[in-house]
């Protein structure tokens, strides 16, 4: 993840910066910089890979300015080089952003025929040029920096200063957070309270959506109309030794609202999303010509690799195998000549999982991991390592690292395809564009967290609840019902949909709530006859759709709209409703939700 600091200091903020964007390292980066506003003008320094490279290009060349702010950027637009790297500057604004701008292109045509010149790959430099052509405009810094934002469509936080103003800086957020720090006649930007830490324990948070304006002597915050809120001062206890929870009460909470800057910046390091391709790596085998691919991993991550399982059969063609490592390491199982076998692992730790790998790889396979610990022992014994750019999970119940698992599989399914020849190019930019959309969405849906919170007070009176779902949102069923028993301790079951009557239907009665996970694709109407059938035993059911819930033809307990999508990318956006059901039942019913019994984050053992 990006890391955003802004500082409005008393002194000069350069060293202040790099400090605060040392304690933004866990979040992961390839390159970073600072700007700071001195004697009016704008300055700055960049320097790719490590801090050390900023560090030495500062010591060579200091920024005095009292005014400031930087960046660690994880590559989503444009490689990782110097040229890319943020801040993004020109003689009278610099912008550091973290997340995705959506209509980048559009935005970046229309100003490319005003006369602007793009010297990046990156949708940030459109902000840039946009703020820039509202103050062309005679726009005041405030006036150009909202009037931009409204032009802006996707997930993102982004801060801004100006030329010749060294007592103003812009702050907005649109889904990654980002948090406001308030000290004695200085005042501070930061991604988290982690970055501010050595500075003030006293934050606001910013809210979806809000925007900020920023001075010595304090913050004015707005809503996305542009109307003054009041956001409360929280004392933070963040160190920087620690991830902190910010103003979550639980890291899992926490976690579920990453997902739009995580899935951002995973889905960023294998798409191109300026020309709608997917950039995937060596796997040492030709993708093009593999008979078979064999799938392994372990409780949330074997979901995943479910889901991944329909993508790469139905958009690349390519039959896949998929057991619980568990029970495929004892198997035995044969293995095509020149094979690919990939594995799903979030710590990479997992012992099942790797002694799967072994298995696989003493018989002659190729693997590949997917993993979000680069320097674990399952990344380390394979031959290709597919990352995931989720950041550390502290919450043992898996969440943001799942949606980063199924955005790289969904990007294999594509590169895949491609290779294949079962996907044109027109079909990629399809499946790609609707990839990038995938963060909005998910945000989208975070805002209606009140519904679930209303939810969880019926379902933590359940014995057992079930979940349904077909196709491939049937592992996303599976899924939701692990999350619910993992932490509210309530029996759940996934089934596939078509299956009720052949057996869960004799559990059904009026004290039995039925979780429904059903887009409006084309299983829908399918999926709506299994859901007549539960309300006509008195079941009570929990619809997730994109339909409205007069097409259910039946009564329903609860309708949890979802947004209109794209149906390749509806796992992604289904998992974050079966996470919230889960989080809020167990709050309701006071349980440890980062910690839940019996469990641990790593399963090291067999």
């Amino acid at each position: 993840m990006c890391g955003i600091v802004g500082i409005l200091g008393s002194k000069p903020v350069a060293e202040d910066l790099v400090d605060a964007l040392r304690r933004l390292e866990y979040r992961g980066y390839d390159s970073a910089g600072i700007a700071t506003v001195e004697n009016g003008h704008l300055d700055r320094r960049r320097a790719e890979g490590k801090l050390k490279n900023l560090e030495l290009k500062l010591s060579e060349q200091p920024l005095k300015g009292r005014a400031g702010i930087g960046h660690t950027r994880w590559a989503t637009h444009g490689r990782p080089i110097e040229r890319n790297a943020h801040p993004h500057m020109n003689d009278r604004v610099a912008v550091v952003h973290n997340g995705i701008i959506e209509n980048f292109q559009e935005l970046r045509d229309e100003l490319t025929a005003k006369g602007y010149e793009f010297e990046t790959e990156t949708d940030t430099e459109t902000i840039l040029h946009l703020v820039t052509d509202y103050l062309n405009q005679g726009c005041r810094p405030v006036e150009a920096a909202h009037k931009a934002l409204q032009r802006l469509s996707g997930a993102f936080a982004l801060g801004l200063i100006f030329a010749g103003h060294d007592d103003l800086m812009i702050g907005a957020r649109r889904g990654p957070p980002l948090a406001i720090g308030h000290g004695k006649n200085e005042m501070y930007l930061g991604s988290d309270a982690i970055a501010l830490a050595p500075f003030t324990d006293a934050i606001t948070y910013l809210e979806d959506g809000d925007w900020v304006v920023i001075t010595r002597s304090g913050a004015q915050i707005y809503d996305t109309a542009g109307n003054p809120v009041e956001r409360p001062i929280v004392r933070s206890v963040a160190s920087s030794l620690l991830v902190d929870k910010g103003n979550y009460r639980h890291f899992m909470a926490k976690e579920i609202h990453e997902q739009p800057e995580v899935i951002s910046h995973t889905l960023a390091h294998y798409l191109d999303m300026a020309t709608g391709k997917v950039v995937f790596p060596d796997l040492g085998v030709d993708l093009a010509k593999i008979s078979r691919i064999t799938m392994s991993a372990c409780g949330t991550a074997y979901y995943a690799g479910l889901v991944g399982k329909y993508w790469l059969e139905r958009y690349a063609r390519i039959p896949v195998d998929i057991d619980v490592a568990s029970e495929f390491r004892y198997r035995e199982a044969p293995m095509p000549e020149g094979g690919l076998a990939i594995f799903i692992s979030q710590s990479g730790e997992t012992a099942d999982t790797l002694a799967s790998l072994r298995y696989c790889k003493a018989q002659g396979q190729k693997i590949a991991s997917v993993v979000n610990v680069r320097t674990s022992t399952i990344a380390r014994e394979s031959h290709a390592i597919l990352p995931t750019l989720a950041g550390p999970e502290i919450g043992v119940a898996s969440t943001k690292a799942f949606t980063c698992q199924l955005s790289v599989l969904a990007c294999l399914a594509i590169a895949a395809g491609r290779a294949r020849g079962t996907l044109s190019e027109a079909d990629e930019k399809e499946l790609v564009r609707a990839l990038t959309e995938v963060p909005r969405h998910v945000n989208t849906i975070l805002r209606s967290e009140p519904m679930y919170e209303t939810l969880a007070h019926s379902l933590q009176k359940a014995k057992d609840v079930l979940y349904l779902g077909r196709g491939q949102n049937f592992p996303i069923a599976l899924e939701g019902a692990l999350k619910l028993k993992e932490i509210s301790y309530i029996h759940a079951e996934g089934y596939a949909a078509g299956e009720l009557k052949h057996g869960p239907i004799a559990l059904i009665d009026e004290n039995v709530p039925v979780v429904v996970v059903a887009p409006e694709d084309d299983l829908f109407e399918k999926t709506v006859s299994n859901m007549q059938e539960v309300a006509a035993r008195g079941g009570q059911i929990i619809l997730i759709s994109n339909a409205p819930a007069s097409k259910a033809g039946c009564k329903l307990h609860t309708h949890l709209q979802m947004p209109d999508a794209h149906p390749f990318t509806n796992p992604l956006l289904y998992a974050v409703p079966v996470q919230l059901i889960a989080y809020h039942t167990a709050v309701a019913m006071g349980t440890d939700v980062d910690q839940p019994r019996n469990l641990a984050k790593s399963v090291t053992v067999e």
